[in-house]
């Protein structure tokens, strides 16, 4: 082992052992859905298991509500995404391509929006939501994830639209674009990396969001979302290990695909809206 190898031996066990933190909860639940019940139950933990089963993932797919329950957490979700991806995209052009009073004191407000602790507010939104009878609707969620997606989008939409060149709709507009349609056909298409980033990031946000949905969902269970009927799922016995681990591989299954199939233009958006700010 040459030089090199010994200085970077601590960087890399660090690296695996942050790997292998990070990845094992995932493996656990996923061999836990597949594994047999005996191998669930067992007094030592079985982590290859010699035997697969999918009898987990129909009681989980059979299950009271879940289908109900992730068709709510899909339309909290998507509303969520348009909501903030309209508002920020409007806002993110107003900063990085307008000069007005006041634009860095809103910028700064947005970053302060942005780090603040979300569940700070929960007890105020909670009596907001109660004061103005709007507990117990999916709209209600709606807003609330838009609130708490916004300011990252604003904020990366903006650090993306500001590398792309202002000379680009200046000379669509010499062409003959108005400023609208210098917006739409030159500078949206090249938006799109940066769109499809912090879609991603407010998906997420909002489809793993559970605070919110416990406290504000109270008395008609039927719109409740799939993080608070995942908290939920047991039977008589107790809680079903196998069914939780199977409904929970199947709740994270939409994220991983959709980053599995915007990974590429995601990355390219991350990079892209950190070159200029």
């Amino acid at each position: 082992m040459n030089a090199r190898a010994l200085r970077r031996l601590p960087l890399n066990t660090a690296a695996a052992t942050v790997f292998v933190l990070a990845v094992f909860p995932v493996y656990w639940m996923v061999s836990t859905a597949f594994k047999p019940t005996p191998d669930i139950q067992a007094e030592t933990p079985v982590l290859l298991p010699a035997s697969l089963t999918l009898e987990h993932f129909a009681r989980a797919v059979e299950a009271d509500g879940f289908w109900l329950f992730w068709r709510n957490s899909l339309i909290v979700t998507a509303g969520c995404v348009l909501l903030a991806l309209v508002v920020a995209l409007g806002a993110a052009f107003a900063v990085a391509r307008m000069r007005w009073r006041g634009r860095r004191a809103f910028v700064l407000m947005v970053f302060i929006a942005q780090v603040a602790p979300w569940e700070a507010l929960l007890i105020p939104m909670y009596v907001i939501a109660r004061d103005a009878d709007l507990l117990d609707r999916l709209g209600t969620l709606t807003l609330i994830y838009f609130m708490i997606t916004l300011p990252f989008t604003v904020v990366t939409l903006r650090s993306f639209l500001a590398a792309v060149p202002a000379e680009l709709e200046e000379a669509a507009q010499v062409d003959g674009c108005t400023r609208a349609e210098a917006f739409r056909r030159v500078t949206l298409p090249l938006l799109a990396p940066g769109l499809l980033a912090t879609s991603l990031f407010g998906f997420i946000t909002a489809w793993n969001e559970f605070a919110f949905a416990n406290m504000l969902i109270i008395k008609n269970q039927d719109d409740r979302t799939l993080p608070v009927w995942l908290s939920s799922f047991s039977n008589v016995f107790g809680t079903d290990w196998g069914a939780t681990m199977a409904a929970s591989t199947l709740f994270a299954l939409p994220v991983l695909v959709l980053f599995l199939v915007l990974q590429g233009r995601v990355a390219a958006g991350m990079t892209g809206g950190a070159v200029k700010g």
